[in-house]
């Protein structure tokens, strides 16, 4: 790891080189990558095939590469201060699930279009927000069955259905768990 205050003009080519081999992120922000076969720059983290040294060549920022007639990676947007993949995952995933959590079907078919597996979707948004899929989809669902408990005179058993729980008992059992209360008593405390 390079600290972050030694600048890339101090770095020798053979310094830069180990660090592009080896997709060291420690020195993203520090110099770019151009590939003359390709026409790409990239920054050193890039997860694309290591190119030949040879077709190499190394810049101090962004902008020195592009004026060089080099485009930005597509897969390292290096054109970006920042990219951060994972999170952009869990941000368009936390969007899916604020606008669709009520139908469960439809939030899990927009989830497999992001690209990645059930598994691995599930560790990023664990790993972004502290919580599962499941428990922040609960979370929402329980915060709008408590405003309709408290806010309107609809049935239960349509809370129920249109807050996305597959029936009264799973509702009654996850309400209860979640609040102490029934939603009935819930409502009885909270009503206006």
């Amino acid at each position: 790891m390079i600290p972050k205050d030694i600048a890339a003009d101090k770095m020798t080519p053979e310094e830069m080189w180990k660090a592009v081999s080896e997709n060291d992120a420690s020195y993203d922000g520090l110099f770019f990558y151009a590939v003359r076969s390709t026409g790409i720059y990239c920054r050193p983290s890039c997860k694309s095939k290591v190119p030949k040294r040879e077709n190499v060549c190394f810049f101090d920022t962004a902008e020195g590469a592009r004026t060089a007639g080099f485009r930005p990676c597509k897969r390292c947007r290096s054109d970006l201060a920042e990219y951060q993949p994972i999170r952009e995952i869990a941000d368009k995933a936390k969007q899916l699930l604020d606008d669709s959590f009520r139908r469960s079907c439809e939030w899990n078919r927009e989830l497999r279009q992001l690209g990645v597996s059930k598994r691995r979707m599930a560790e990023i948004f664990k790993e972004e927000y502290g919580v599962t899929l499941s428990e922040y989809v609960g979370s929402l669902r329980l915060k709008e069955a408590k405003r309709l408990l408290s806010d309107t005179g609809e049935e239960i058993i349509d809370i129920a259905y249109s807050t996305g729980f597959g029936g009264v008992s799973s509702f009654y059992r996850f309400f209860k768990n979640e609040t102490g209360l029934s939603p009935a008593a819930y409502r009885k405390e909270h009503c206006v």
